[in-house]
């Protein structure tokens, strides 16, 4: 497997967009070009910051506690977001740099969240924080990912091939900056994935804000949702990304969902059975 190989199976934008990628640059500030991934991915972390600082200060949890376990989260997002391909870049045969290993290894939605909730558990567990934060934190994860994905759209392949009205095709003059897409041909079409993602994103933060009177007495009950959700929307929006297949027709991140998964409907019993999501309670509630 070469190099080019893993980036194309990374879930975020795998490819240095300062390299590759449709529109690798965004703009340009006093001759520095500002790479169009890297923007997004800053202003979505920046606009996921400041609804958690808002959201904190909305329910009088704005500590130096909450600073803390909020650092937890982004480190462990950070080292998650890398983690799940970094095997792939250790393998590939290649010279192996630990720049390479910060930079060219790729990054992982599935992994970042997987990294930023055990971070937010490790951090809580250092400083002794025993009250639920998940509901700060999930529709922050909605927008900041949600803006993020602007960044991939405009710096990854788009999808698979398609025959729907809304398929994307890219101007020609782009087609050769489009990283491992051999399906990516003058006028053919292909699902934009990203921007479904982003779609779904902004409606899933719609939905907690909507949830969020209603879910009031169950601390940490949006995050659960957020990730219920999620599982089963990137279980299926898989199938439209192009991501290499690696067994029985599935993704890698389609496996690692299939093993996650079921933890997460299990817990989601285990509410219904005990009422939490009766609609008279849910009534009651608002």
């Amino acid at each position: 497997m070469t190099l080019p190989d893993i980036r194309a199976d990374a879930n975020l934008c795998p490819t240095p967009v300062w390299s590759q990628g449709m529109y690798p640059v965004l703009f340009h500030l006093g001759g520095v070009a500002v790479p169009t991934h890297d923007f997004f991915t800053a202003l979505g972390m920046l606009v996921a910051g400041t609804w958690v600082l808002f959201e904190s200060r909305r329910r009088g949890m704005a500590d130096r506690s909450m600073a803390t376990i909020a650092a937890g989260a982004l480190i462990g997002a950070g080292l998650g977001a890398r983690l799940g391909n970094w095997w792939l870049y250790l393998t590939s045969g290649g010279s192996l740099t630990l720049p390479g290993m910060l930079v060219d290894s790729g990054k992982s939605v599935l992994g970042g969240l997987t990294g930023a909730y055990v971070g937010v558990l490790v951090t809580k567990r250092l400083i002794r924080y025993p009250y639920k934060t998940g509901d700060v934190f999930a529709p922050a994860a909605a927008l900041g990912i949600a803006i993020g994905r602007v960044g991939c759209f405009l710096t990854e392949q788009p999808g698979t091939l398609t025959t729907a009205p809304w398929g994307f095709t890219p101007p020609p003059e782009t087609l050769a900056n489009i990283p491992n897409c051999p399906q990516c041909q003058p006028g053919v079409a292909m699902h934009p994935s990203f921007l479904y993602e982003i779609g779904f994103f902004l409606a899933l933060f719609a939905v907690l804000m909507w949830l969020r009177p209603r879910l009031i007495e169950h601390p940490g009950e949006l995050f659960k949702v957020f990730l219920a959700a999620y599982v089963v929307f990137r279980f299926g929006i898989e199938f439209v990304r192009g991501n290499p297949v690696v067994g029985l027709g599935l993704t890698r991140s389609q496996w690692f969902l299939l093993a996650t998964g079921p933890l997460i409907a299990w817990y989601f019993v285990r509410q219904v059975r005990s009422g939490v999501y009766r609609p008279e309670k849910q009534e009651s509630l608002t």
